[in-house]
């Protein structure tokens, strides 16, 4: 397994922390209120659940402005989608709230044509690379590691999301962003090429 999936998908980036009161509604209660168009559960998903939600969509944008502004659209498309939403116990808010902020991503950047960028690269010789030890990469902060995510072309980085994150198999990454699945293989082994380097460098300029 690549070294990075042990470290990104326990932090899930979760760059803004809400606080949430002992008096909060449950997750249920929560979601039958925005589904009845109340304020004051619109209002506490929100504040619940938007530095998730921001974060997860810095991790598809990359540009903390387009987030924020992807942020804004998904949650009117929740709010205005909660009679799709079935409950299937605690977890299951905000595993189908992630679901339709990654799908919100998705379409942002399918209309900004900014998945093609990384296609023209794909006939580029695959050079080999090292992983950092996990060790070693375990020491470099959320933050950091965000950032050299939010660097990638747009194509490495969503393949990227999509297989380590998000969990799809490159059959499926290959339906979701209208490619093959030999483009979404070439992409990823970019990917994680591209981060392996920014660490190795990261670990040497601070010397670990």
């Amino acid at each position: 397994m690549f070294f990075l999936c042990s470290i990104f998908v326990p932090v899930a980036f979760l760059s803004v922390y809400i606080r949430v009161e002992k008096n909060s509604m449950g997750e249920q209660e929560l979601a039958e209120g925005c589904r009845r168009g109340d304020n004051n559960a619109r209002r506490e998903l929100y504040e619940r659940y938007a530095g998730r939600m921001l974060a997860l969509c810095q991790r598809y944008v990359g540009s903390r402005e387009e987030a924020e502004d992807l942020l804004h659209d998904g949650f009117l498309k929740l709010y205005a989608s909660f009679d799709k939403f079935a409950w299937r116990g605690d977890g299951s808010l905000r595993a189908w709230m992630e679901r339709v902020m990654v799908n919100e991503a998705l379409q942002y950047l399918r209309r900004n044509d900014v998945l093609n960028q990384s296609a023209a690269l794909d006939a580029l010789p695959l050079e080999a690379y090292d992983e950092p030890e996990p060790e070693q990469a375990e020491q470099i902060p959320s933050q950091v590691l965000q950032r050299f995510i939010s660097e990638l072309p747009a194509g490495y980085r969503t393949v990227f999301n999509l297989y380590v994150l998000e969990d799809k198999s490159h059959k499926e990454i290959a339906q979701i962003l209208g490619i093959n699945e030999k483009s979404s293989a070439s992409q990823l082994t970019r990917a994680k090429a591209t981060l392996a380097a920014k660490v190795r460098n990261w670990i040497k300029r601070n010397g670990l």
